[in-house]
C-alpha cells in the first residue's frame, strides 16, 4: 500500500500507490482525494489507513486546498477542514507533523532540511510549474532557516514527458519559463516533462540532493492517472521529519 523512504539524516519520505483502501470503483482503492466525487468516510478511512501503516497520527497530517498555483503556506499543524486555505505548498518546522501532497499526474515535491529542522511540500504540475511553486517552497523553506545545499529533495510518481502530450504552443509556452521541461511523447507529438522541470528548478535553487521516482503514473495499472482514466482517485506523498537530525548531522553544523 505504501512506498516509504527514509532517509539517513532523519528525513521521512512516503508514496502511496493505489492498493489496499476501501473505496468503490472508479476511485478503486485507496484513493486520498476528498474533492473528487468519492464518498467522503471512504477517503477519512482511507486516510487514516495510510496514516497508521506510516506510523503516523491522521490528525497529525496537513493537507492542502490545491489550486495550481505558487502560494506557500507555513503550518504548525493541521487546519480545520473547512479552513483548509487554497495553497500549493506548505512548510513546517514542526519535527512529526506530516505534509501531504494529492496527484494523479502531476508532481509532488517532498523537500526536508533535518539540521534546520524544516520541511515543505509543493504540488508542481503544469500551471504549478510556470507559476514557479519550486522556487517559492524552497524560499520559504530558507525564511525558515533552511539552507538550500542541506534540503533532501524526492519526487514522487507522476507522468513522464513521454506520456505528457500538449499542443506545441503550450509545450513553447511552458519550455519558455522552464527550458527542461520540453519533451516528445513515445509516439513523437509535443510533450512536457514536469519533473524534469521541477528537477532543474531544484537545481537553479541550490538544492543538490535530489531523487526522483522512476514510476509514470499514466503507464502504471498501480497509480492514479487522471491523463488515462479522467475519473479517478488520487494518490498521497508524505514528508516529515524525525524527533532529532540523524546522526552526526549536529555535529557536522557546530
Amino acid at each position: 500500500m505504501i512506498g516509504k523512504q527514509h532517509h539517513e539524516s532523519g528525513a521521512h519520505f512516503a508514496f502511496t500507490d493505489r492498493w489496499g483502501g476501501v473505496s468503490a470503483a472508479p476511485y478503486e482503492q485507496l484513493n486520498l482525494g476528498g474533492a473528487v466525487g468519492d464518498d467522503p468516510q471512504a477517503v477519512r478511512t482511507n486516510r487514516a489507513r495510510a496514516a497508521a501503516e506510516l506510523g503516523l497520527d491522521p490528525a497529525a497530517v496537513v493537507w492542502m486546498n490545491q489550486v495550481h498555483g505558487r502560494d506557500v503556506a507555513v503550518v504548525d499543524g493541521p487546519w480545520r477542514d473547512e479552513d483548509v486555505p487554497a495553497v500549493d505548498a506548505v512548510v513546517t518546522d514542526r519535527r512529526g507533523l506530516a505534509l501531504a501532497v494529492l496527484t494523479a499526474d502531476c508532481t509532488p515535491v517532498l523537500l526536508a532540511d533535518p539540521v534546520a529542522g524544516v520541511a515543505g511540500a509543493a504540488h508542481a504540475g503544469r500551471p504549478g510549474l510556470v507559476a514557479g511553486v519550486v522556487p517559492a517552497v524552497v524560499e520559504a523553506m530558507v525564511r525558515q532557516g533552511a539552507e538550500p545545499a542541506r534540503i533532501v529533495a524526492y519526487t514522487g510518481p507522476a507522468i513522464c514527458g513521454r506520456c505528457y502530450e500538449v499542443p506545441e504552443a503550450m509545450r513553447d509556452d511552458v519550455a519558455a519559463v522552464v527550458p527542461e521541461a520540453r519533451a516528445t511523447t513515445g509516439w513523437g507529438t509535443p510533450a512536457v516533462d514536469v519533473t524534469a522541470g521541477v528537477r532543474a528548478q531544484l537545481a537553479a535553487a541550490g538544492v543538490p540532493l535530489r531523487e526522483d521516482s522512476h514510476i509514470c503514473t499514466r503507464e502504471s495499472a498501480d497509480h492514479f492517472s487522471y491523463r488515462r482514466d479522467r475519473t479517478t482517485g488520487r494518490l498521497a506523498s508524505y514528508v516529515w521529519l524525525g524527533a532529532s537530525p540523524g546522526p552526526g548531522l549536529g555535529e557536522a553544523e557546530s
